[in-house]
């Protein structure tokens, strides 16, 4: 592989192609012949399986602290063959590739059966924060503040979720990185949480209720602050309240100019 020094551009192609397989097979890429395709395919799925273990072993701790009652620790899903043919469509980062492979680790670790009665919401809450912290993000400060579509109105963030559970997860998460003979319970009392990602990749997860969940629902960047209260049946004051933690959480944000 040779190129002159300094030419960004041919090393942003290189990058790409590292860690877009899809790009990698087109033929904008190929046409280039900046290096031999295999290497290059081995490299990139070197660098995949590194990337997703990685990843794997961050959002699903918690199942992986589970892994001697389940027998499945959520990284082994990285030798199968599910992963092996998601490896032609892999997009480093991608919310796409971030569900397809959160879905393979959930169908691997739930496979188990094991006999833990909160493990089927466990594994959706460490889905949802595998998928809400993929895709882009805000690499530098651009000295505008945050910015959104509409003419400064509140608006929910794209990949901001909200989770019904049927178990208090928040009160046993904890346990479960402590050490323990016996699994944790969980209280059996319906929760709803949400989980959202600041501009830069911070994932974040608060309790929700019925009013904040009216508001990300609503907040479309169009509403006023007076249209959002009264659609979310809500004071003024406390939803702004509301706002405050939300845009600090990264679920809602502001045009510029509010």
């Amino acid at each position: 592989m040779t190129w002159a020094t300094g030419d960004r551009d041919v090393q942003d192609r290189v990058i790409r192609a590292l860690a877009d397989a899809r790009y990698r097979a087109s033929p904008a890429w190929q046409a280039y012949h900046l290096a031999d395709p295999d290497r290059v395919e081995r490299y990139a799925r070197f660098l995949a399986r590194h990337f997703y273990h990685e990843r794997i072993v961050q959002f699903f701790k918690y199942s992986r602290s589970l892994a001697r009652v389940t027998g499945r620790p959520p990284e082994g899903v990285l030798k199968g063959d599910g992963f092996d043919l998601l490896l032609p469509s892999v997009v480093l980062g991608s919310r796409e590739t971030a569900q397809a492979v959160a879905r393979l680790v959930v169908a691997y670790v739930a496979a188990a059966r094991a006999p833990i009665p909160y493990l089927a919401d466990l594994l959706r809450y460490e889905e949802a924060m595998m998928l809400v912290e993929a895709g882009p993000r805000v690499w530098r400060e651009t000295g505008t503040g945050e910015t959104g579509d509409g003419n400064g109105e509140p608006q929910a963030v794209e990949g901001t979720l909200l989770l019904d559970l049927q178990y208090d997860l928040p009160a046993v998460l904890p346990r479960l990185l402590e050490p323990w003979t016996e699994v944790p319970r969980a209280p059996e009392l319906p929760t709803q949480l949400l989980v959202a990602r600041s501009p830069h990749g911070r994932v974040a997860v608060a309790r929700s209720d019925a009013g904040i969940a009216a508001v990300l629902r609503l907040a479309d960047g169009k509403r006023t602050l007076e249209q959002l209260a009264a659609g979310a049946g809500l004071p003024v004051g406390t939803l702004e309240t509301t706002l405050q933690g939300l845009v600090e959480l990264g679920a809602v944000r502001f045009s510029t100019g509010s």
